[in-house]
């Protein structure tokens, strides 16, 4: 009998079963953990960003280990690390780099900056003023940077992870909205559990634990890859979108309330960071095909800082996790399985069947 076929000597454009991809990210998920006490979600989605190829914008009040994440999972992959303490001085020359003149050869020289890293952690990054915060929109996009009229490609894996702190105003810059649809993700950090903090401090006690590199930056990519292969139903799509025109137009969904609570609904980016985010957690979790659960589960992390809510929603102390809970329960999934009848329950967007013929398929 022959050998199974390697990832590298199957068709690339059928889906793949992710056996030895899951037994790698299975390693690097724990090498996480050993440094990190609880904060198993935020884990999860951190890993979820790098195997999806997008930024993360973590918060939390201070000490609950955004930083120590970040550095954590660079250790884990053997990827350079910079880190940029974001203040009200710096300049967008500290961050991307700048051309310096060389006196001994009568020339200009560019002297690249931080940003030339595999993980880039921008600490802080609401501490800096919005000059300083646009810096980051051309390299977060197209992974290049513009110097003196030349670009400057960087070398992937690249993601950004940006730490605010939610509880101070003074002397703080609030993310533009271009700039927050620009991470693919906003993870939220909450305190540990009692049994938890014993832990951290028995752990940092004595000798504190540190990571090891456990997988090579090609492999990394490999996974990345792996990631977009992964499988996608068309319902499961359709979900998605779902998703993010009820952000838009939640009264076509039967939610006529939030129409006056949203100032502004999720962009089309939304829609297709739930379907890469999903891509990546299904994978994560040892699956090559998107499940309607893999959407709904980073559907949180993808819609809730793309949201702007209106003075009416602040007014009445609506915040944007009850807005988002609110949407998830409310759009139905699809329920995919072998043997499923065509549905003749309304859809509450089209307003007529709710089967694939009704988006043109």
């Amino acid at each position: 009998m022959d050998p199974a076929p390697t990832p590298q000597q199957t068709d690339p454009d059928q889906p793949q079963a992710p056996l030895a991809d899951s037994a790698v990210l299975e390693q690097l998920l724990f090498e996480m953990k050993k440094v990190i006490v609880g904060q198993d979600r935020a884990i999860e989605r951190l890993l979820t960003c790098l195997l999806a190829g997008g930024h993360c914008l973590l918060e939390s009040v201070p000490g609950l280990a955004k930083t120590l994440s970040a550095e954590t999972m660079a250790l884990s992959v053997g990827g350079t690390f910079s880190r940029i303490q974001f203040t009200p001085d710096l300049l967008p020359a500290d961050v991307v780099g700048t051309r310096i003149y060389r006196a001994s050869s009568e020339s200009f020289d560019v002297e690249l900056g931080p940003i030339f890293a595999n993980f880039v952690l921008a600490d802080e990054i609401n501490r800096a003023p919005a000059k300083v915060q646009s810096a980051l929109l051309e390299v977060m996009a197209e992974q290049q940077v513009t110097i003196g009229g030349t670009t400057h490609k960087l070398d992937g894996p690249f993601i950004v992870l940006a730490t605010q702190n939610p509880i101070e105003s003074e002397g703080v810059y609030p993310l533009p909205e271009a700039q927050r649809d620009r991470f693919l993700m906003k993870v939220v950090l909450g305190y540990p559990s009692p049994a938890e903090e014993v832990e951290i401090v028995q752990r940092m006690g004595t000798a504190a634990p540190e990571a090891h590199q456990v997988v090579t930056l090609d492999q990394v990519r490999q996974l990345q890859g792996a990631a977009e292969r992964v499988y996608v139903d068309r319902s499961v799509l359709e979900y998605a979108v779902n998703l993010v025109l009820c952000t838009r137009t939640p009264e076509n969904f039967g939610l006529a309330e939030l129409r006056s609570y949203i100032e502004l609904g999720a962009s089309p980016r939304a829609s297709i960071g739930l379907i890469r985010g999903g891509r990546a957690l299904a994978m994560l979790r040892g699956r090559n095909y998107l499940t309607p659960q893999d959407v709904f589960d980073v559907a949180p992390e993808i819609l809730r800082h793309r949201l702007l809510l209106s003075y009416e929603a602040l007014a009445q102390d609506i915040d944007v996790e009850q807005v988002v809970n609110r949407i998830l329960s409310t759009v139905p999934a699809p329920r995919v399985s072998p043997a499923q009848a065509p549905t003749t329950q309304a859809d509450p967007y089209n307003g007529n069947s709710a089967v694939a013929a009704t988006w043109g398929a």
